[in-house]
């Protein structure tokens, strides 16, 4: 079952769900607005091994926006920290942002419940697009868990601005 908008709003003040900082602004009917963070990573090795940390370098938006480059791949974040230990937030792309051909997550739609953090967004390009630091980029859902729950406690949790892949931490590869 999915959230309403109020439904969130109702469980941020009670906690069951954070979103850090909230804005009543950026409710919708079932969902809440993400705004893009500040920073960027690039992977700068051509070929990326899972096995191996692979270096990325840093880019902070200015205010006048940064062009993303259509076919690349970017790693940006979400401005807010999201979590819950109550609900499964599910990552979407704001319509009119894909409407422009820009993916912000290429599969990893799926936050895990008990996972808090600023989502890291995987930024795909379709053509040349300017991105700003903080604009609305993406919108969050809640949906409702059904069965025991285990909390998320992975290498990911307490994420803080974009985080590049730390497959190389799983033992099975």
């Amino acid at each position: 079952m999915i959230l309403t908008g109020k439904a969130i709003a109702d469980c941020v003040s009670t906690g069951e769900i954070r979103i850090s900082p909230f804005d009543h602004n950026l409710i919708n009917p079932n969902s809440y607005d993400l705004r893009l963070g500040d920073r960027l990573l690039i992977y700068v090795n051509d070929i990326l091994d899972p096995r191996q940390d692979n270096k990325a370098r840093e880019i902070i938006i200015p205010r006048e926006g940064y062009v993303l480059k259509g076919r690349h791949f970017y790693l940006g974040h979400s401005a807010e920290e999201i979590g819950s230990d109550h609900y499964v937030p599910m990552l979407h792309c704001k319509s009119g942002i894909a409407r422009l051909g820009l993916f912000i997550h290429v599969t990893a739609d799926l936050i895990d419940i008990g996972s808090h953090g600023n989502l890291t967004l995987q930024l795909h390009p379709t053509l040349d697009i300017r991105v700003y630091p903080h604009m609305r980029i993406g919108q969050v859902s809640f949906w409702r868990p059904q069965g025991n729950i285990r909390l998320y406690t992975g290498k990911y949790q307490g994420s803080r601005g974009p985080l590049t892949s730390k497959s190389y931490l799983d033992s099975q590869l």
